[in-house]
């Protein structure tokens, strides 16, 4: 499925197979999520060069490998790390790949992605499947798990969340945020789920979340101090990050609390220096994870700790109508194309 173009529709063309260089392989495509951060680039929110073939959260098997490489064998399953990183920058060898000095951009961004038979990328980009992750049965829940899940699974890392701790979720009717709720959760927290639809509170119930605030009703700040009889919460992530959400995210936070934005919009916003120096709080910045987090996340898939919710799994000639619910903001959780 091409783009041709910001705001055009996908187009299905046949295009040459690609082929494994010098440092690079090649995997066979099984499913690949659907998510927003491919659906701002469809709609011109988010730059990218064009034609493209977007997609990068793919379930894949190796199909060959170009001179240089070693690790992998012809049908190994494998995942893609979506950031094109180096490999080599003190960044990268410190395993903070996000931060990359030499980043030459993203999956499905800056070269094709996975909405296709097949996708070439340089061979460290591809991370094994564990042996005992049935990839093939569930081809398009695996495949999202390198966003949908290991995101979550690094801001509670970076937030150092706690057992028991209290842990408010903005925006999280959305696909990540349903999955922040689902993994605070699972790391033993108090999660309260606030957001503007109503219609997805249920789900986020569902996902874990102990109270939900319907952030269109009032102060959601002080709705959570409420809920917190004045403490605060430990941890507010916000993955909206407007200024609105951002500061109400900082005053309804208590002592030794901890803000975490890795939210689309963000926005500028103002925090209380006073609250921060005498409640010894913490504003932090998550971008996206590293490798060792994608692989620690599918362990955690691997052993049933955890499972990705996606509602939508369609054909790959389905990409059109697909990605018009994403715009509207239709799909629970999160959605994938099935390809091979």
């Amino acid at each position: 499925m091409v783009l041709k173009g910001p705001k055009t529709p996908f187009e299905l063309v046949d295009v040459p197979d690609p082929v494994a260089g010098p440092g690079e392989a090649v995997a066979r495509v099984l499913a690949c999520g659907s998510g927003l951060t491919i659906q701002h680039m469809k709609a011109g929110r988010v730059a990218a060069s064009f034609p493209r073939i977007i997609g990068h959260e793919i379930t894949g098997e190796i199909a060959s490998v170009g001179p240089g490489v070693t690790g992998f064998s012809i049908g190994d399953g494998v995942t893609a790390y979506y950031y094109l990183n180096c490999g080599y920058c003190r960044w990268c060898l410190a395993n903070l790949e996000p931060l990359c000095e030499n980043s030459a951009g993203n999956v499905g961004r800056d070269c094709d992605g996975g909405y296709a038979q097949y996708i070439k990328l340089p061979a460290h980009n591809f991370i094994k499947l564990p042996a005992d992750l049935d990839y093939k049965a569930h081809p398009a829940e695996i495949g999202v798990i390198t966003d949908a899940l290991a995101t979550p699974y690094k801001v509670l890392r970076r937030a150092r969340a706690k057992a028991g701790e209290t842990v408010a979720v903005f925006g999280a009717g959305g696909g990540l945020g349903i999955h922040q709720v689902m993994m605070a959760k699972w790391a033993r927290t108090r999660v309260i789920a606030v957001d503007i639809a109503r219609d997805k509170f249920d789900a986020c119930r569902k996902a874990g979340a102990d109270e939900v605030v319907d952030a269109s009703a009032g102060d959601v700040a002080q709705t959570l101090l409420g809920l917190t009889r004045g403490r605060g919460v430990d941890v507010a992530i916000d993955y909206v990050s407007t200024a609105a959400t951002l500061e109400a995210g900082a005053a309804a936070l208590g002592r030794h609390g901890r803000l975490v934005t890795l939210g689309a919009a963000g926005q500028s916003f103002v925090a209380s220096s006073r609250d921060m120096l005498l409640k010894e709080q913490e504003l932090l910045g998550s971008r996206y994870v590293t490798r060792s987090e994608i692989v620690e996340t599918l362990e955690l898939v691997a052993r049933g700790e955890v499972w990705p919710l996606v509602t939508e799994i369609r054909p790959l000639h389905d990409a059109e109508a697909l990605h018009e619910r994403l715009e509207q903001g239709r799909v629970t959780g999160r959605a994938a194309l099935l390809v091979g």
